[in-house]
């Protein structure tokens, strides 16, 4: 990492990393009587890490100019490494916190321990640490091969990637000291926002520097996707964080908003996070790797354009239907039902899409696993989009929300969906990046394969018949017109449902951790490879988008 910095950059992490101790240093001292002050102890303990890794190799050789003809690929590894850690950590919490549902009593004494605590670090770790530094590093992998073009530096990659797993570190550390804004999300506190904001406009003017510099005249879709996602995200972070803190020594915080527009803000930011964190930017992963792999064209590059255009509309329009039956006006309410049921065009369009392009490949489906994981991926994306619209519709609503039945949608796309187009997306790339011929074991690929299926199935149906049963108990009135099942009744009722889910959690977490060591053994490999695509090789010039 550090050799491949020139004598400048170096100078610049080096100073970077000072700053960011020092900030820590403020943080730890104007907080000493308050949860702040923890988590700048944090801040300083990842600052003083990478100052001692820039100091240990400041003085190696500086690169040769010919070392720069290549793309830049170091961020990407380390990005797929994080990756895999935050998925075997978060998942693994994940699934502590499912056993917990079923026999609660397993819990420690320890406040950190709690339920209320363990939930967010698991959903937060899931969808930003494992799901953020994947497309943070495959992002980084598709813009350079799509545009012909080295990214512009090499010192603001590794600021993107290490300051955004520091936001990460700072939410999960806050998570367990009980630092929260208590909303739906349960974001980080202010300090963490900031960060995040300067993280997050250093990616997105990283990401544009890089298409100035293309060699190709075309944009590639993937690109339009990933953009979207950069840009939206950072609107969305900043205007649902908007919050006055108590003071510059004091984690909390007081929300810009109040009421039914607070709830209105936070699931327009929290619809949009899944509609531009959880699809944009893995629709750009799709539209790369899918054809990549299957050495197909993509089938219609409009219908990819046309569709990315109803998604970024759409998409902003649809968050007001988790607010059904809720103080939000009526007619706000069917705008996001409306806009909700207009989403499965484009949605289906996409999966669609993919799809298709399969065709003629079809037996590499049967033949490879990591195909066979963007393949699955695709059809999830389908079903879950149906099903989401589906669950927009009032009166569907009404049965379905505050159960299980939204915990099983959720989880299908973000298992079913997220998870399998990233791990296809990882497994394609990763012999490549470590100049390794193929993947450790093309058997534990498949072995990776089925247990994420089965995990899925069984964690979705579990979910699915838990929040039926849920929504069917709570509106059960007898005779007399009083309801006919207590809330501790329904509990009883979805204790089986809950003890599935886990058992599907843990079988998901057994193909994740399958998968890092595959991973793992992949980088340890002998014998490598030359390495692959430089900078002026030709992208696939036989390979014309089919109209």
């Amino acid at each position: 990492m550090i050799s491949q910095l020139s004598p400048g950059e170096r100078r610049g992490a080096l100073v970077l990393s000072c700053l960011v101790g020092c900030a820590g240093l403020a943080m730890a001292i104007l907080g000493r009587d308050d949860p702040l002050g923890g988590q700048g102890a944090v801040v300083m303990a990842f600052a003083l890490a990478c100052a001692g890794t820039v100091s240990h190799g400041y003085f190696t050789p500086a690169p040769s100019p010919a070392s720069r003809a290549a793309y830049y690929d170091d961020p990407t590894r380390a990005g797929i490494v994080l990756a895999m850690i935050w998925a075997v950590v978060a998942m693994a919490v994940g699934d502590w916190v499912a056993w917990l549902l079923v026999a609660p009593d397993l819990t420690f004494d320890a406040g950190w321990s709690s339920f209320g605590r363990l939930r967010p670090v698991h959903t937060s770790g899931v969808i930003f640490g494992f799901g953020g530094n994947a497309l943070i590093a495959t992002s980084f992998y598709v813009v350079q091969r799509t545009s012909r073009a080295r990214l512009p530096d090499q010192l603001s990659p590794w600021f993107v990637l290490i300051g955004y797993n520091l936001f990460c570190v700072l939410a999960a550390t806050g998570y367990l000291m009980g630092i929260t804004q208590s909303k739906e999300y349960a974001e980080p506190e202010w300090y963490a926002d900031i960060w995040l904001v300067i993280v997050w406009v250093t990616y997105l003017l990283l990401y544009l520097r890089t298409l100035a510099r293309r060699k190709e005249p075309h944009i590639y879709v993937s690109n339009w996707y990933f953009l979207a996602f950069i840009l939206v995200v950072a609107v969305l972070h900043i205007v649902n964080n908007l919050a006055v803190p108590v003071s510059w020594g004091h984690a909390k915080s007081y929300s810009a908003f109040s009421g039914v527009q607070d709830a209105m803000t936070e699931w327009w930011y929290g619809h949009n996070a899944v509609a531009f964190f959880l699809t944009s930017g893995f629709l750009g992963m799709l539209y790369y790797f899918m054809p990549k792999r299957a050495g197909r064209p993509v089938f219609s590059y409009r219908l990819s354009i046309i569709s990315f255009w109803g998604i970024t509309f759409m998409y902003m329009w649809a968050g007001s239907h988790h607010l059904h039956y809720t103080a939000l006006p009526q007619w706000v309410q069917t705008l996001g039902m409306t806009f909700s049921l207009m989403l499965l065009v484009p949605s289906w369009a996409s999966a669609t899409n993919a799809l298709l392009t399969l065709n003629g490949a079809w037996h590499k489906v049967r033949d490879d696993a990591t195909l066979r994981f963007m393949m699955t991926a695709a059809v999830f994306y389908g079903l879950t989009t149906f099903e989401g619209s589906f669950m927009a519709i009032r009166p569907v609503n009404s049965l379905s929300h505050y159960t299980d039945w939204t915990i099983g949608h959720v989880h299908a796309g973000a298992l079913g969906w997220v998870a399998l187009i990233t791990f296809g997306a990882f497994y394609s790339i990763v012999p490549q990046l470590w100049g390794r011929r193929a993947m450790h074991s093309a058997r534990l690929v498949e072995v990776h394969y089925w247990l994420a299926i089965a995990g899925t199935v069984v964690y979705v149906i579990s979910m699915w018949n838990s929040g039926i049963v849920q929504g069917l108990m709570w509106r059960t009135y007898n005779d007399s017109g009083t309801l006919a099942y207590s809330f501790v009744d329904s509990l009883v009722a979805m204790h089986p449902y809950y003890t599935l889910r886990a058992i599907g959690g843990f079988m998901f977490l057994a193909g994740t951790a399958v998968g890092a060591w595959n991973i793992w053994k992949t980088m340890q490999a002998e014998a490598p490879v030359a390495a692959l695509d430089l900078v002026d090789a030709p992208i696939h010039p036989d390979l014309q988008p089919a109209e």
